[in-house]
């Protein structure tokens, strides 16, 4: 190509897409960032990946597909690296300089304040200033604050300004991931993305980029973080919502109401949106997100309670899960201390190999501190390390000399348990299910001692 994407004219850049000229560089190929790699490289766009996890680069360059619960992306992977359309390495020198469009898919998480970390995003900012290429363009998937983007990431991509300038010969926006682990495939083919820049010609040259790897809907954002605003606004939605029907759980039990009852009749009014509680929200998105806002409103002295209020809600459901086994040793007449637990599911969704912020940590830890003896059952992590545990590798033998199984993750694999197998193969027949998953009929006539989230003592 003789012009750079920012000096392309529309044609021209059209022209470079669709005979596969551009170039993509996308740092960060985890979860999400390996999964939009790959949906670049399959649209015919050469693409490296860069990961300072050198067990995960080999494993990519060896033809091994990392991400085993991501239906579809396996087919894809074999595909593009079939065609040689795709790499990944360890060294960012090796893919920056080269590309003409730069993916930023990096880790968000929090430090042990609560705070956001974007110590990946500004180490890989540091490193740009000294290897982009000007002309190129950068381009933020990870989810950060408004504001983020336009009061430190350019500025630090810029340095002292005197080789690279927003706007000027580089660009830089931003197009938000919307994808759920476990389904990203599908996400990417049907969710609307969020396209925001610093100004509308990089928002639109981001446009057609995306048009030709994604067939979904790309909505224009004023600016970037407003497309980052949007993000965090659906995300801490859902976690404000399950934190509410969390509360309702936990009232129902006291009056003997089935909160999945209510629930599911629920659901049929036109404007109820449907969520489930359950044993406390993990993962990369939602805890974070809630404090990325609340720390979105500090920095600007706003003021966000209901927010802060549904964090303290939901971390507080693995001691409320705790206590409904607490109550099952009781009316066992048994005592934890010296009982042998199993936890059912520690991945923090369904059918999901991620542990981030799994709410079956706190449980374990806290079994573990009441001197439980605590087994381990999870389908995706079997005869694994896992907190401490060697987990389980068959769930039958598991079973054996059992007092009292903890379900934590609505698995697919849990949704088929029969309560009579369980109680005849028990020691001592307590169940506890925070995900609504065992029918609580079927349980008490199992003669199983049940406690259920939200479901009441039967």
């Amino acid at each position: 190509m003789t012009n750079s994407i920012m000096e392309m004219s529309s044609q021209e850049l059209i022209q470079a897409i669709q005979s596969n000229n551009l170039k993509v560089c996308v740092i960060g190929v985890g979860r999400i960032g390996l999964p939009t790699a790959l949906s670049f490289a399959n649209s015919g766009l050469s693409t490296i990946g860069v990961d300072i996890n050198s067990d995960l680069v080999a494993s990519i360059n060896s033809g091994e597909f990392p991400l085993k619960d991501e239906p579809g992306y396996d087919i894809i992977f074999e595909n593009v690296m079939k065609e040689k359309n795709f790499s990944a390495t360890t060294k960012i020198e090796e893919g920056v300089p080269k590309s003409d469009v730069i993916l930023l898919s990096l880790p968000t998480p929090m430090d042990e304040n609560n705070i956001p970390n974007y110590s990946a995003l500004k180490s890989v900012g540091k490193q740009l200033h000294e290897l982009l290429t000007p002309g190129s363009l950068v381009i933020v998937e990870s989810t950060i604050e408004p504001g983020f983007v336009e009061d430190e990431l350019i500025s630090i991509i810029e340095g002292d300004g005197t080789r690279l300038k927003a706007g000027k010969n580089f660009g830089i926006g931003v197009c938000p991931e919307t994808a759920n682990p476990g389904q990203i495939l599908n996400d990417f083919e049907r969710l609307p993305r969020l396209v925001g820049a610093i100004d509308d010609r990089i928002a639109n040259i981001i446009t057609k980029i995306y048009r030709h790897v994604f067939t979904v809907d790309l909505i224009p954002m004023p600016d970037c973080k407003t497309a980052n605003a949007v993000k965090l606004t659906t995300n801490v939605f859902r976690d404000i919502n399950i934190a509410f029907v969390n509360e309702l759980a936990i009232l129902f039990e006291k009056i003997g109401v089935d909160i999945m009852k209510v629930l599911e009749a629920a659901k049929t009014k036109y404007n109820f949106q449907v969520h489930y509680p359950g044993a406390g929200v993990g993962g990369p998105c939602l805890p974070v997100n809630s404090y990325q806002m609340l720390n979105l409103a500090k920095r600007v002295n706003g003021n966000l309670n209901i927010v802060k209020a549904g964090r303290i809600a939901n971390e507080s459901m693995p001691d409320h899960v705790i206590g409904l086994l607490n109550d099952g040793f009781l009316e066992a007449n048994k005592s934890i201390k010296g009982s042998e637990i199993l936890i059912l599911g520690i991945s923090y969704k369904p059918d999901v190999k991620d542990i981030q912020l799994s709410p079956a940590k706190h449980i374990v830890e806290k079994l573990l501190a009441g001197e439980a003896k605590v087994k381990i059952y999870d389908p995706y992590y079997k005869s694994t390390n896992v907190y401490g545990i060697h987990t389980e590798s068959n769930f039958v033998d598991a079973l054996k000399n059992t007092d009292a199984i903890v379900i934590v993750t609505a698995h697919k694999e849990f949704h088929d348990l029969e309560p009579i197998f369980l109680a005849t193969r028990m020691r001592t027949p307590i169940l506890v299910d925070s995900r609504g998953v065992v029918d609580r009929h079927a349980a008490k006539k199992a003669n199983l001692i049940f406690r259920g989230l939200g479901r009441g003592k039967i």
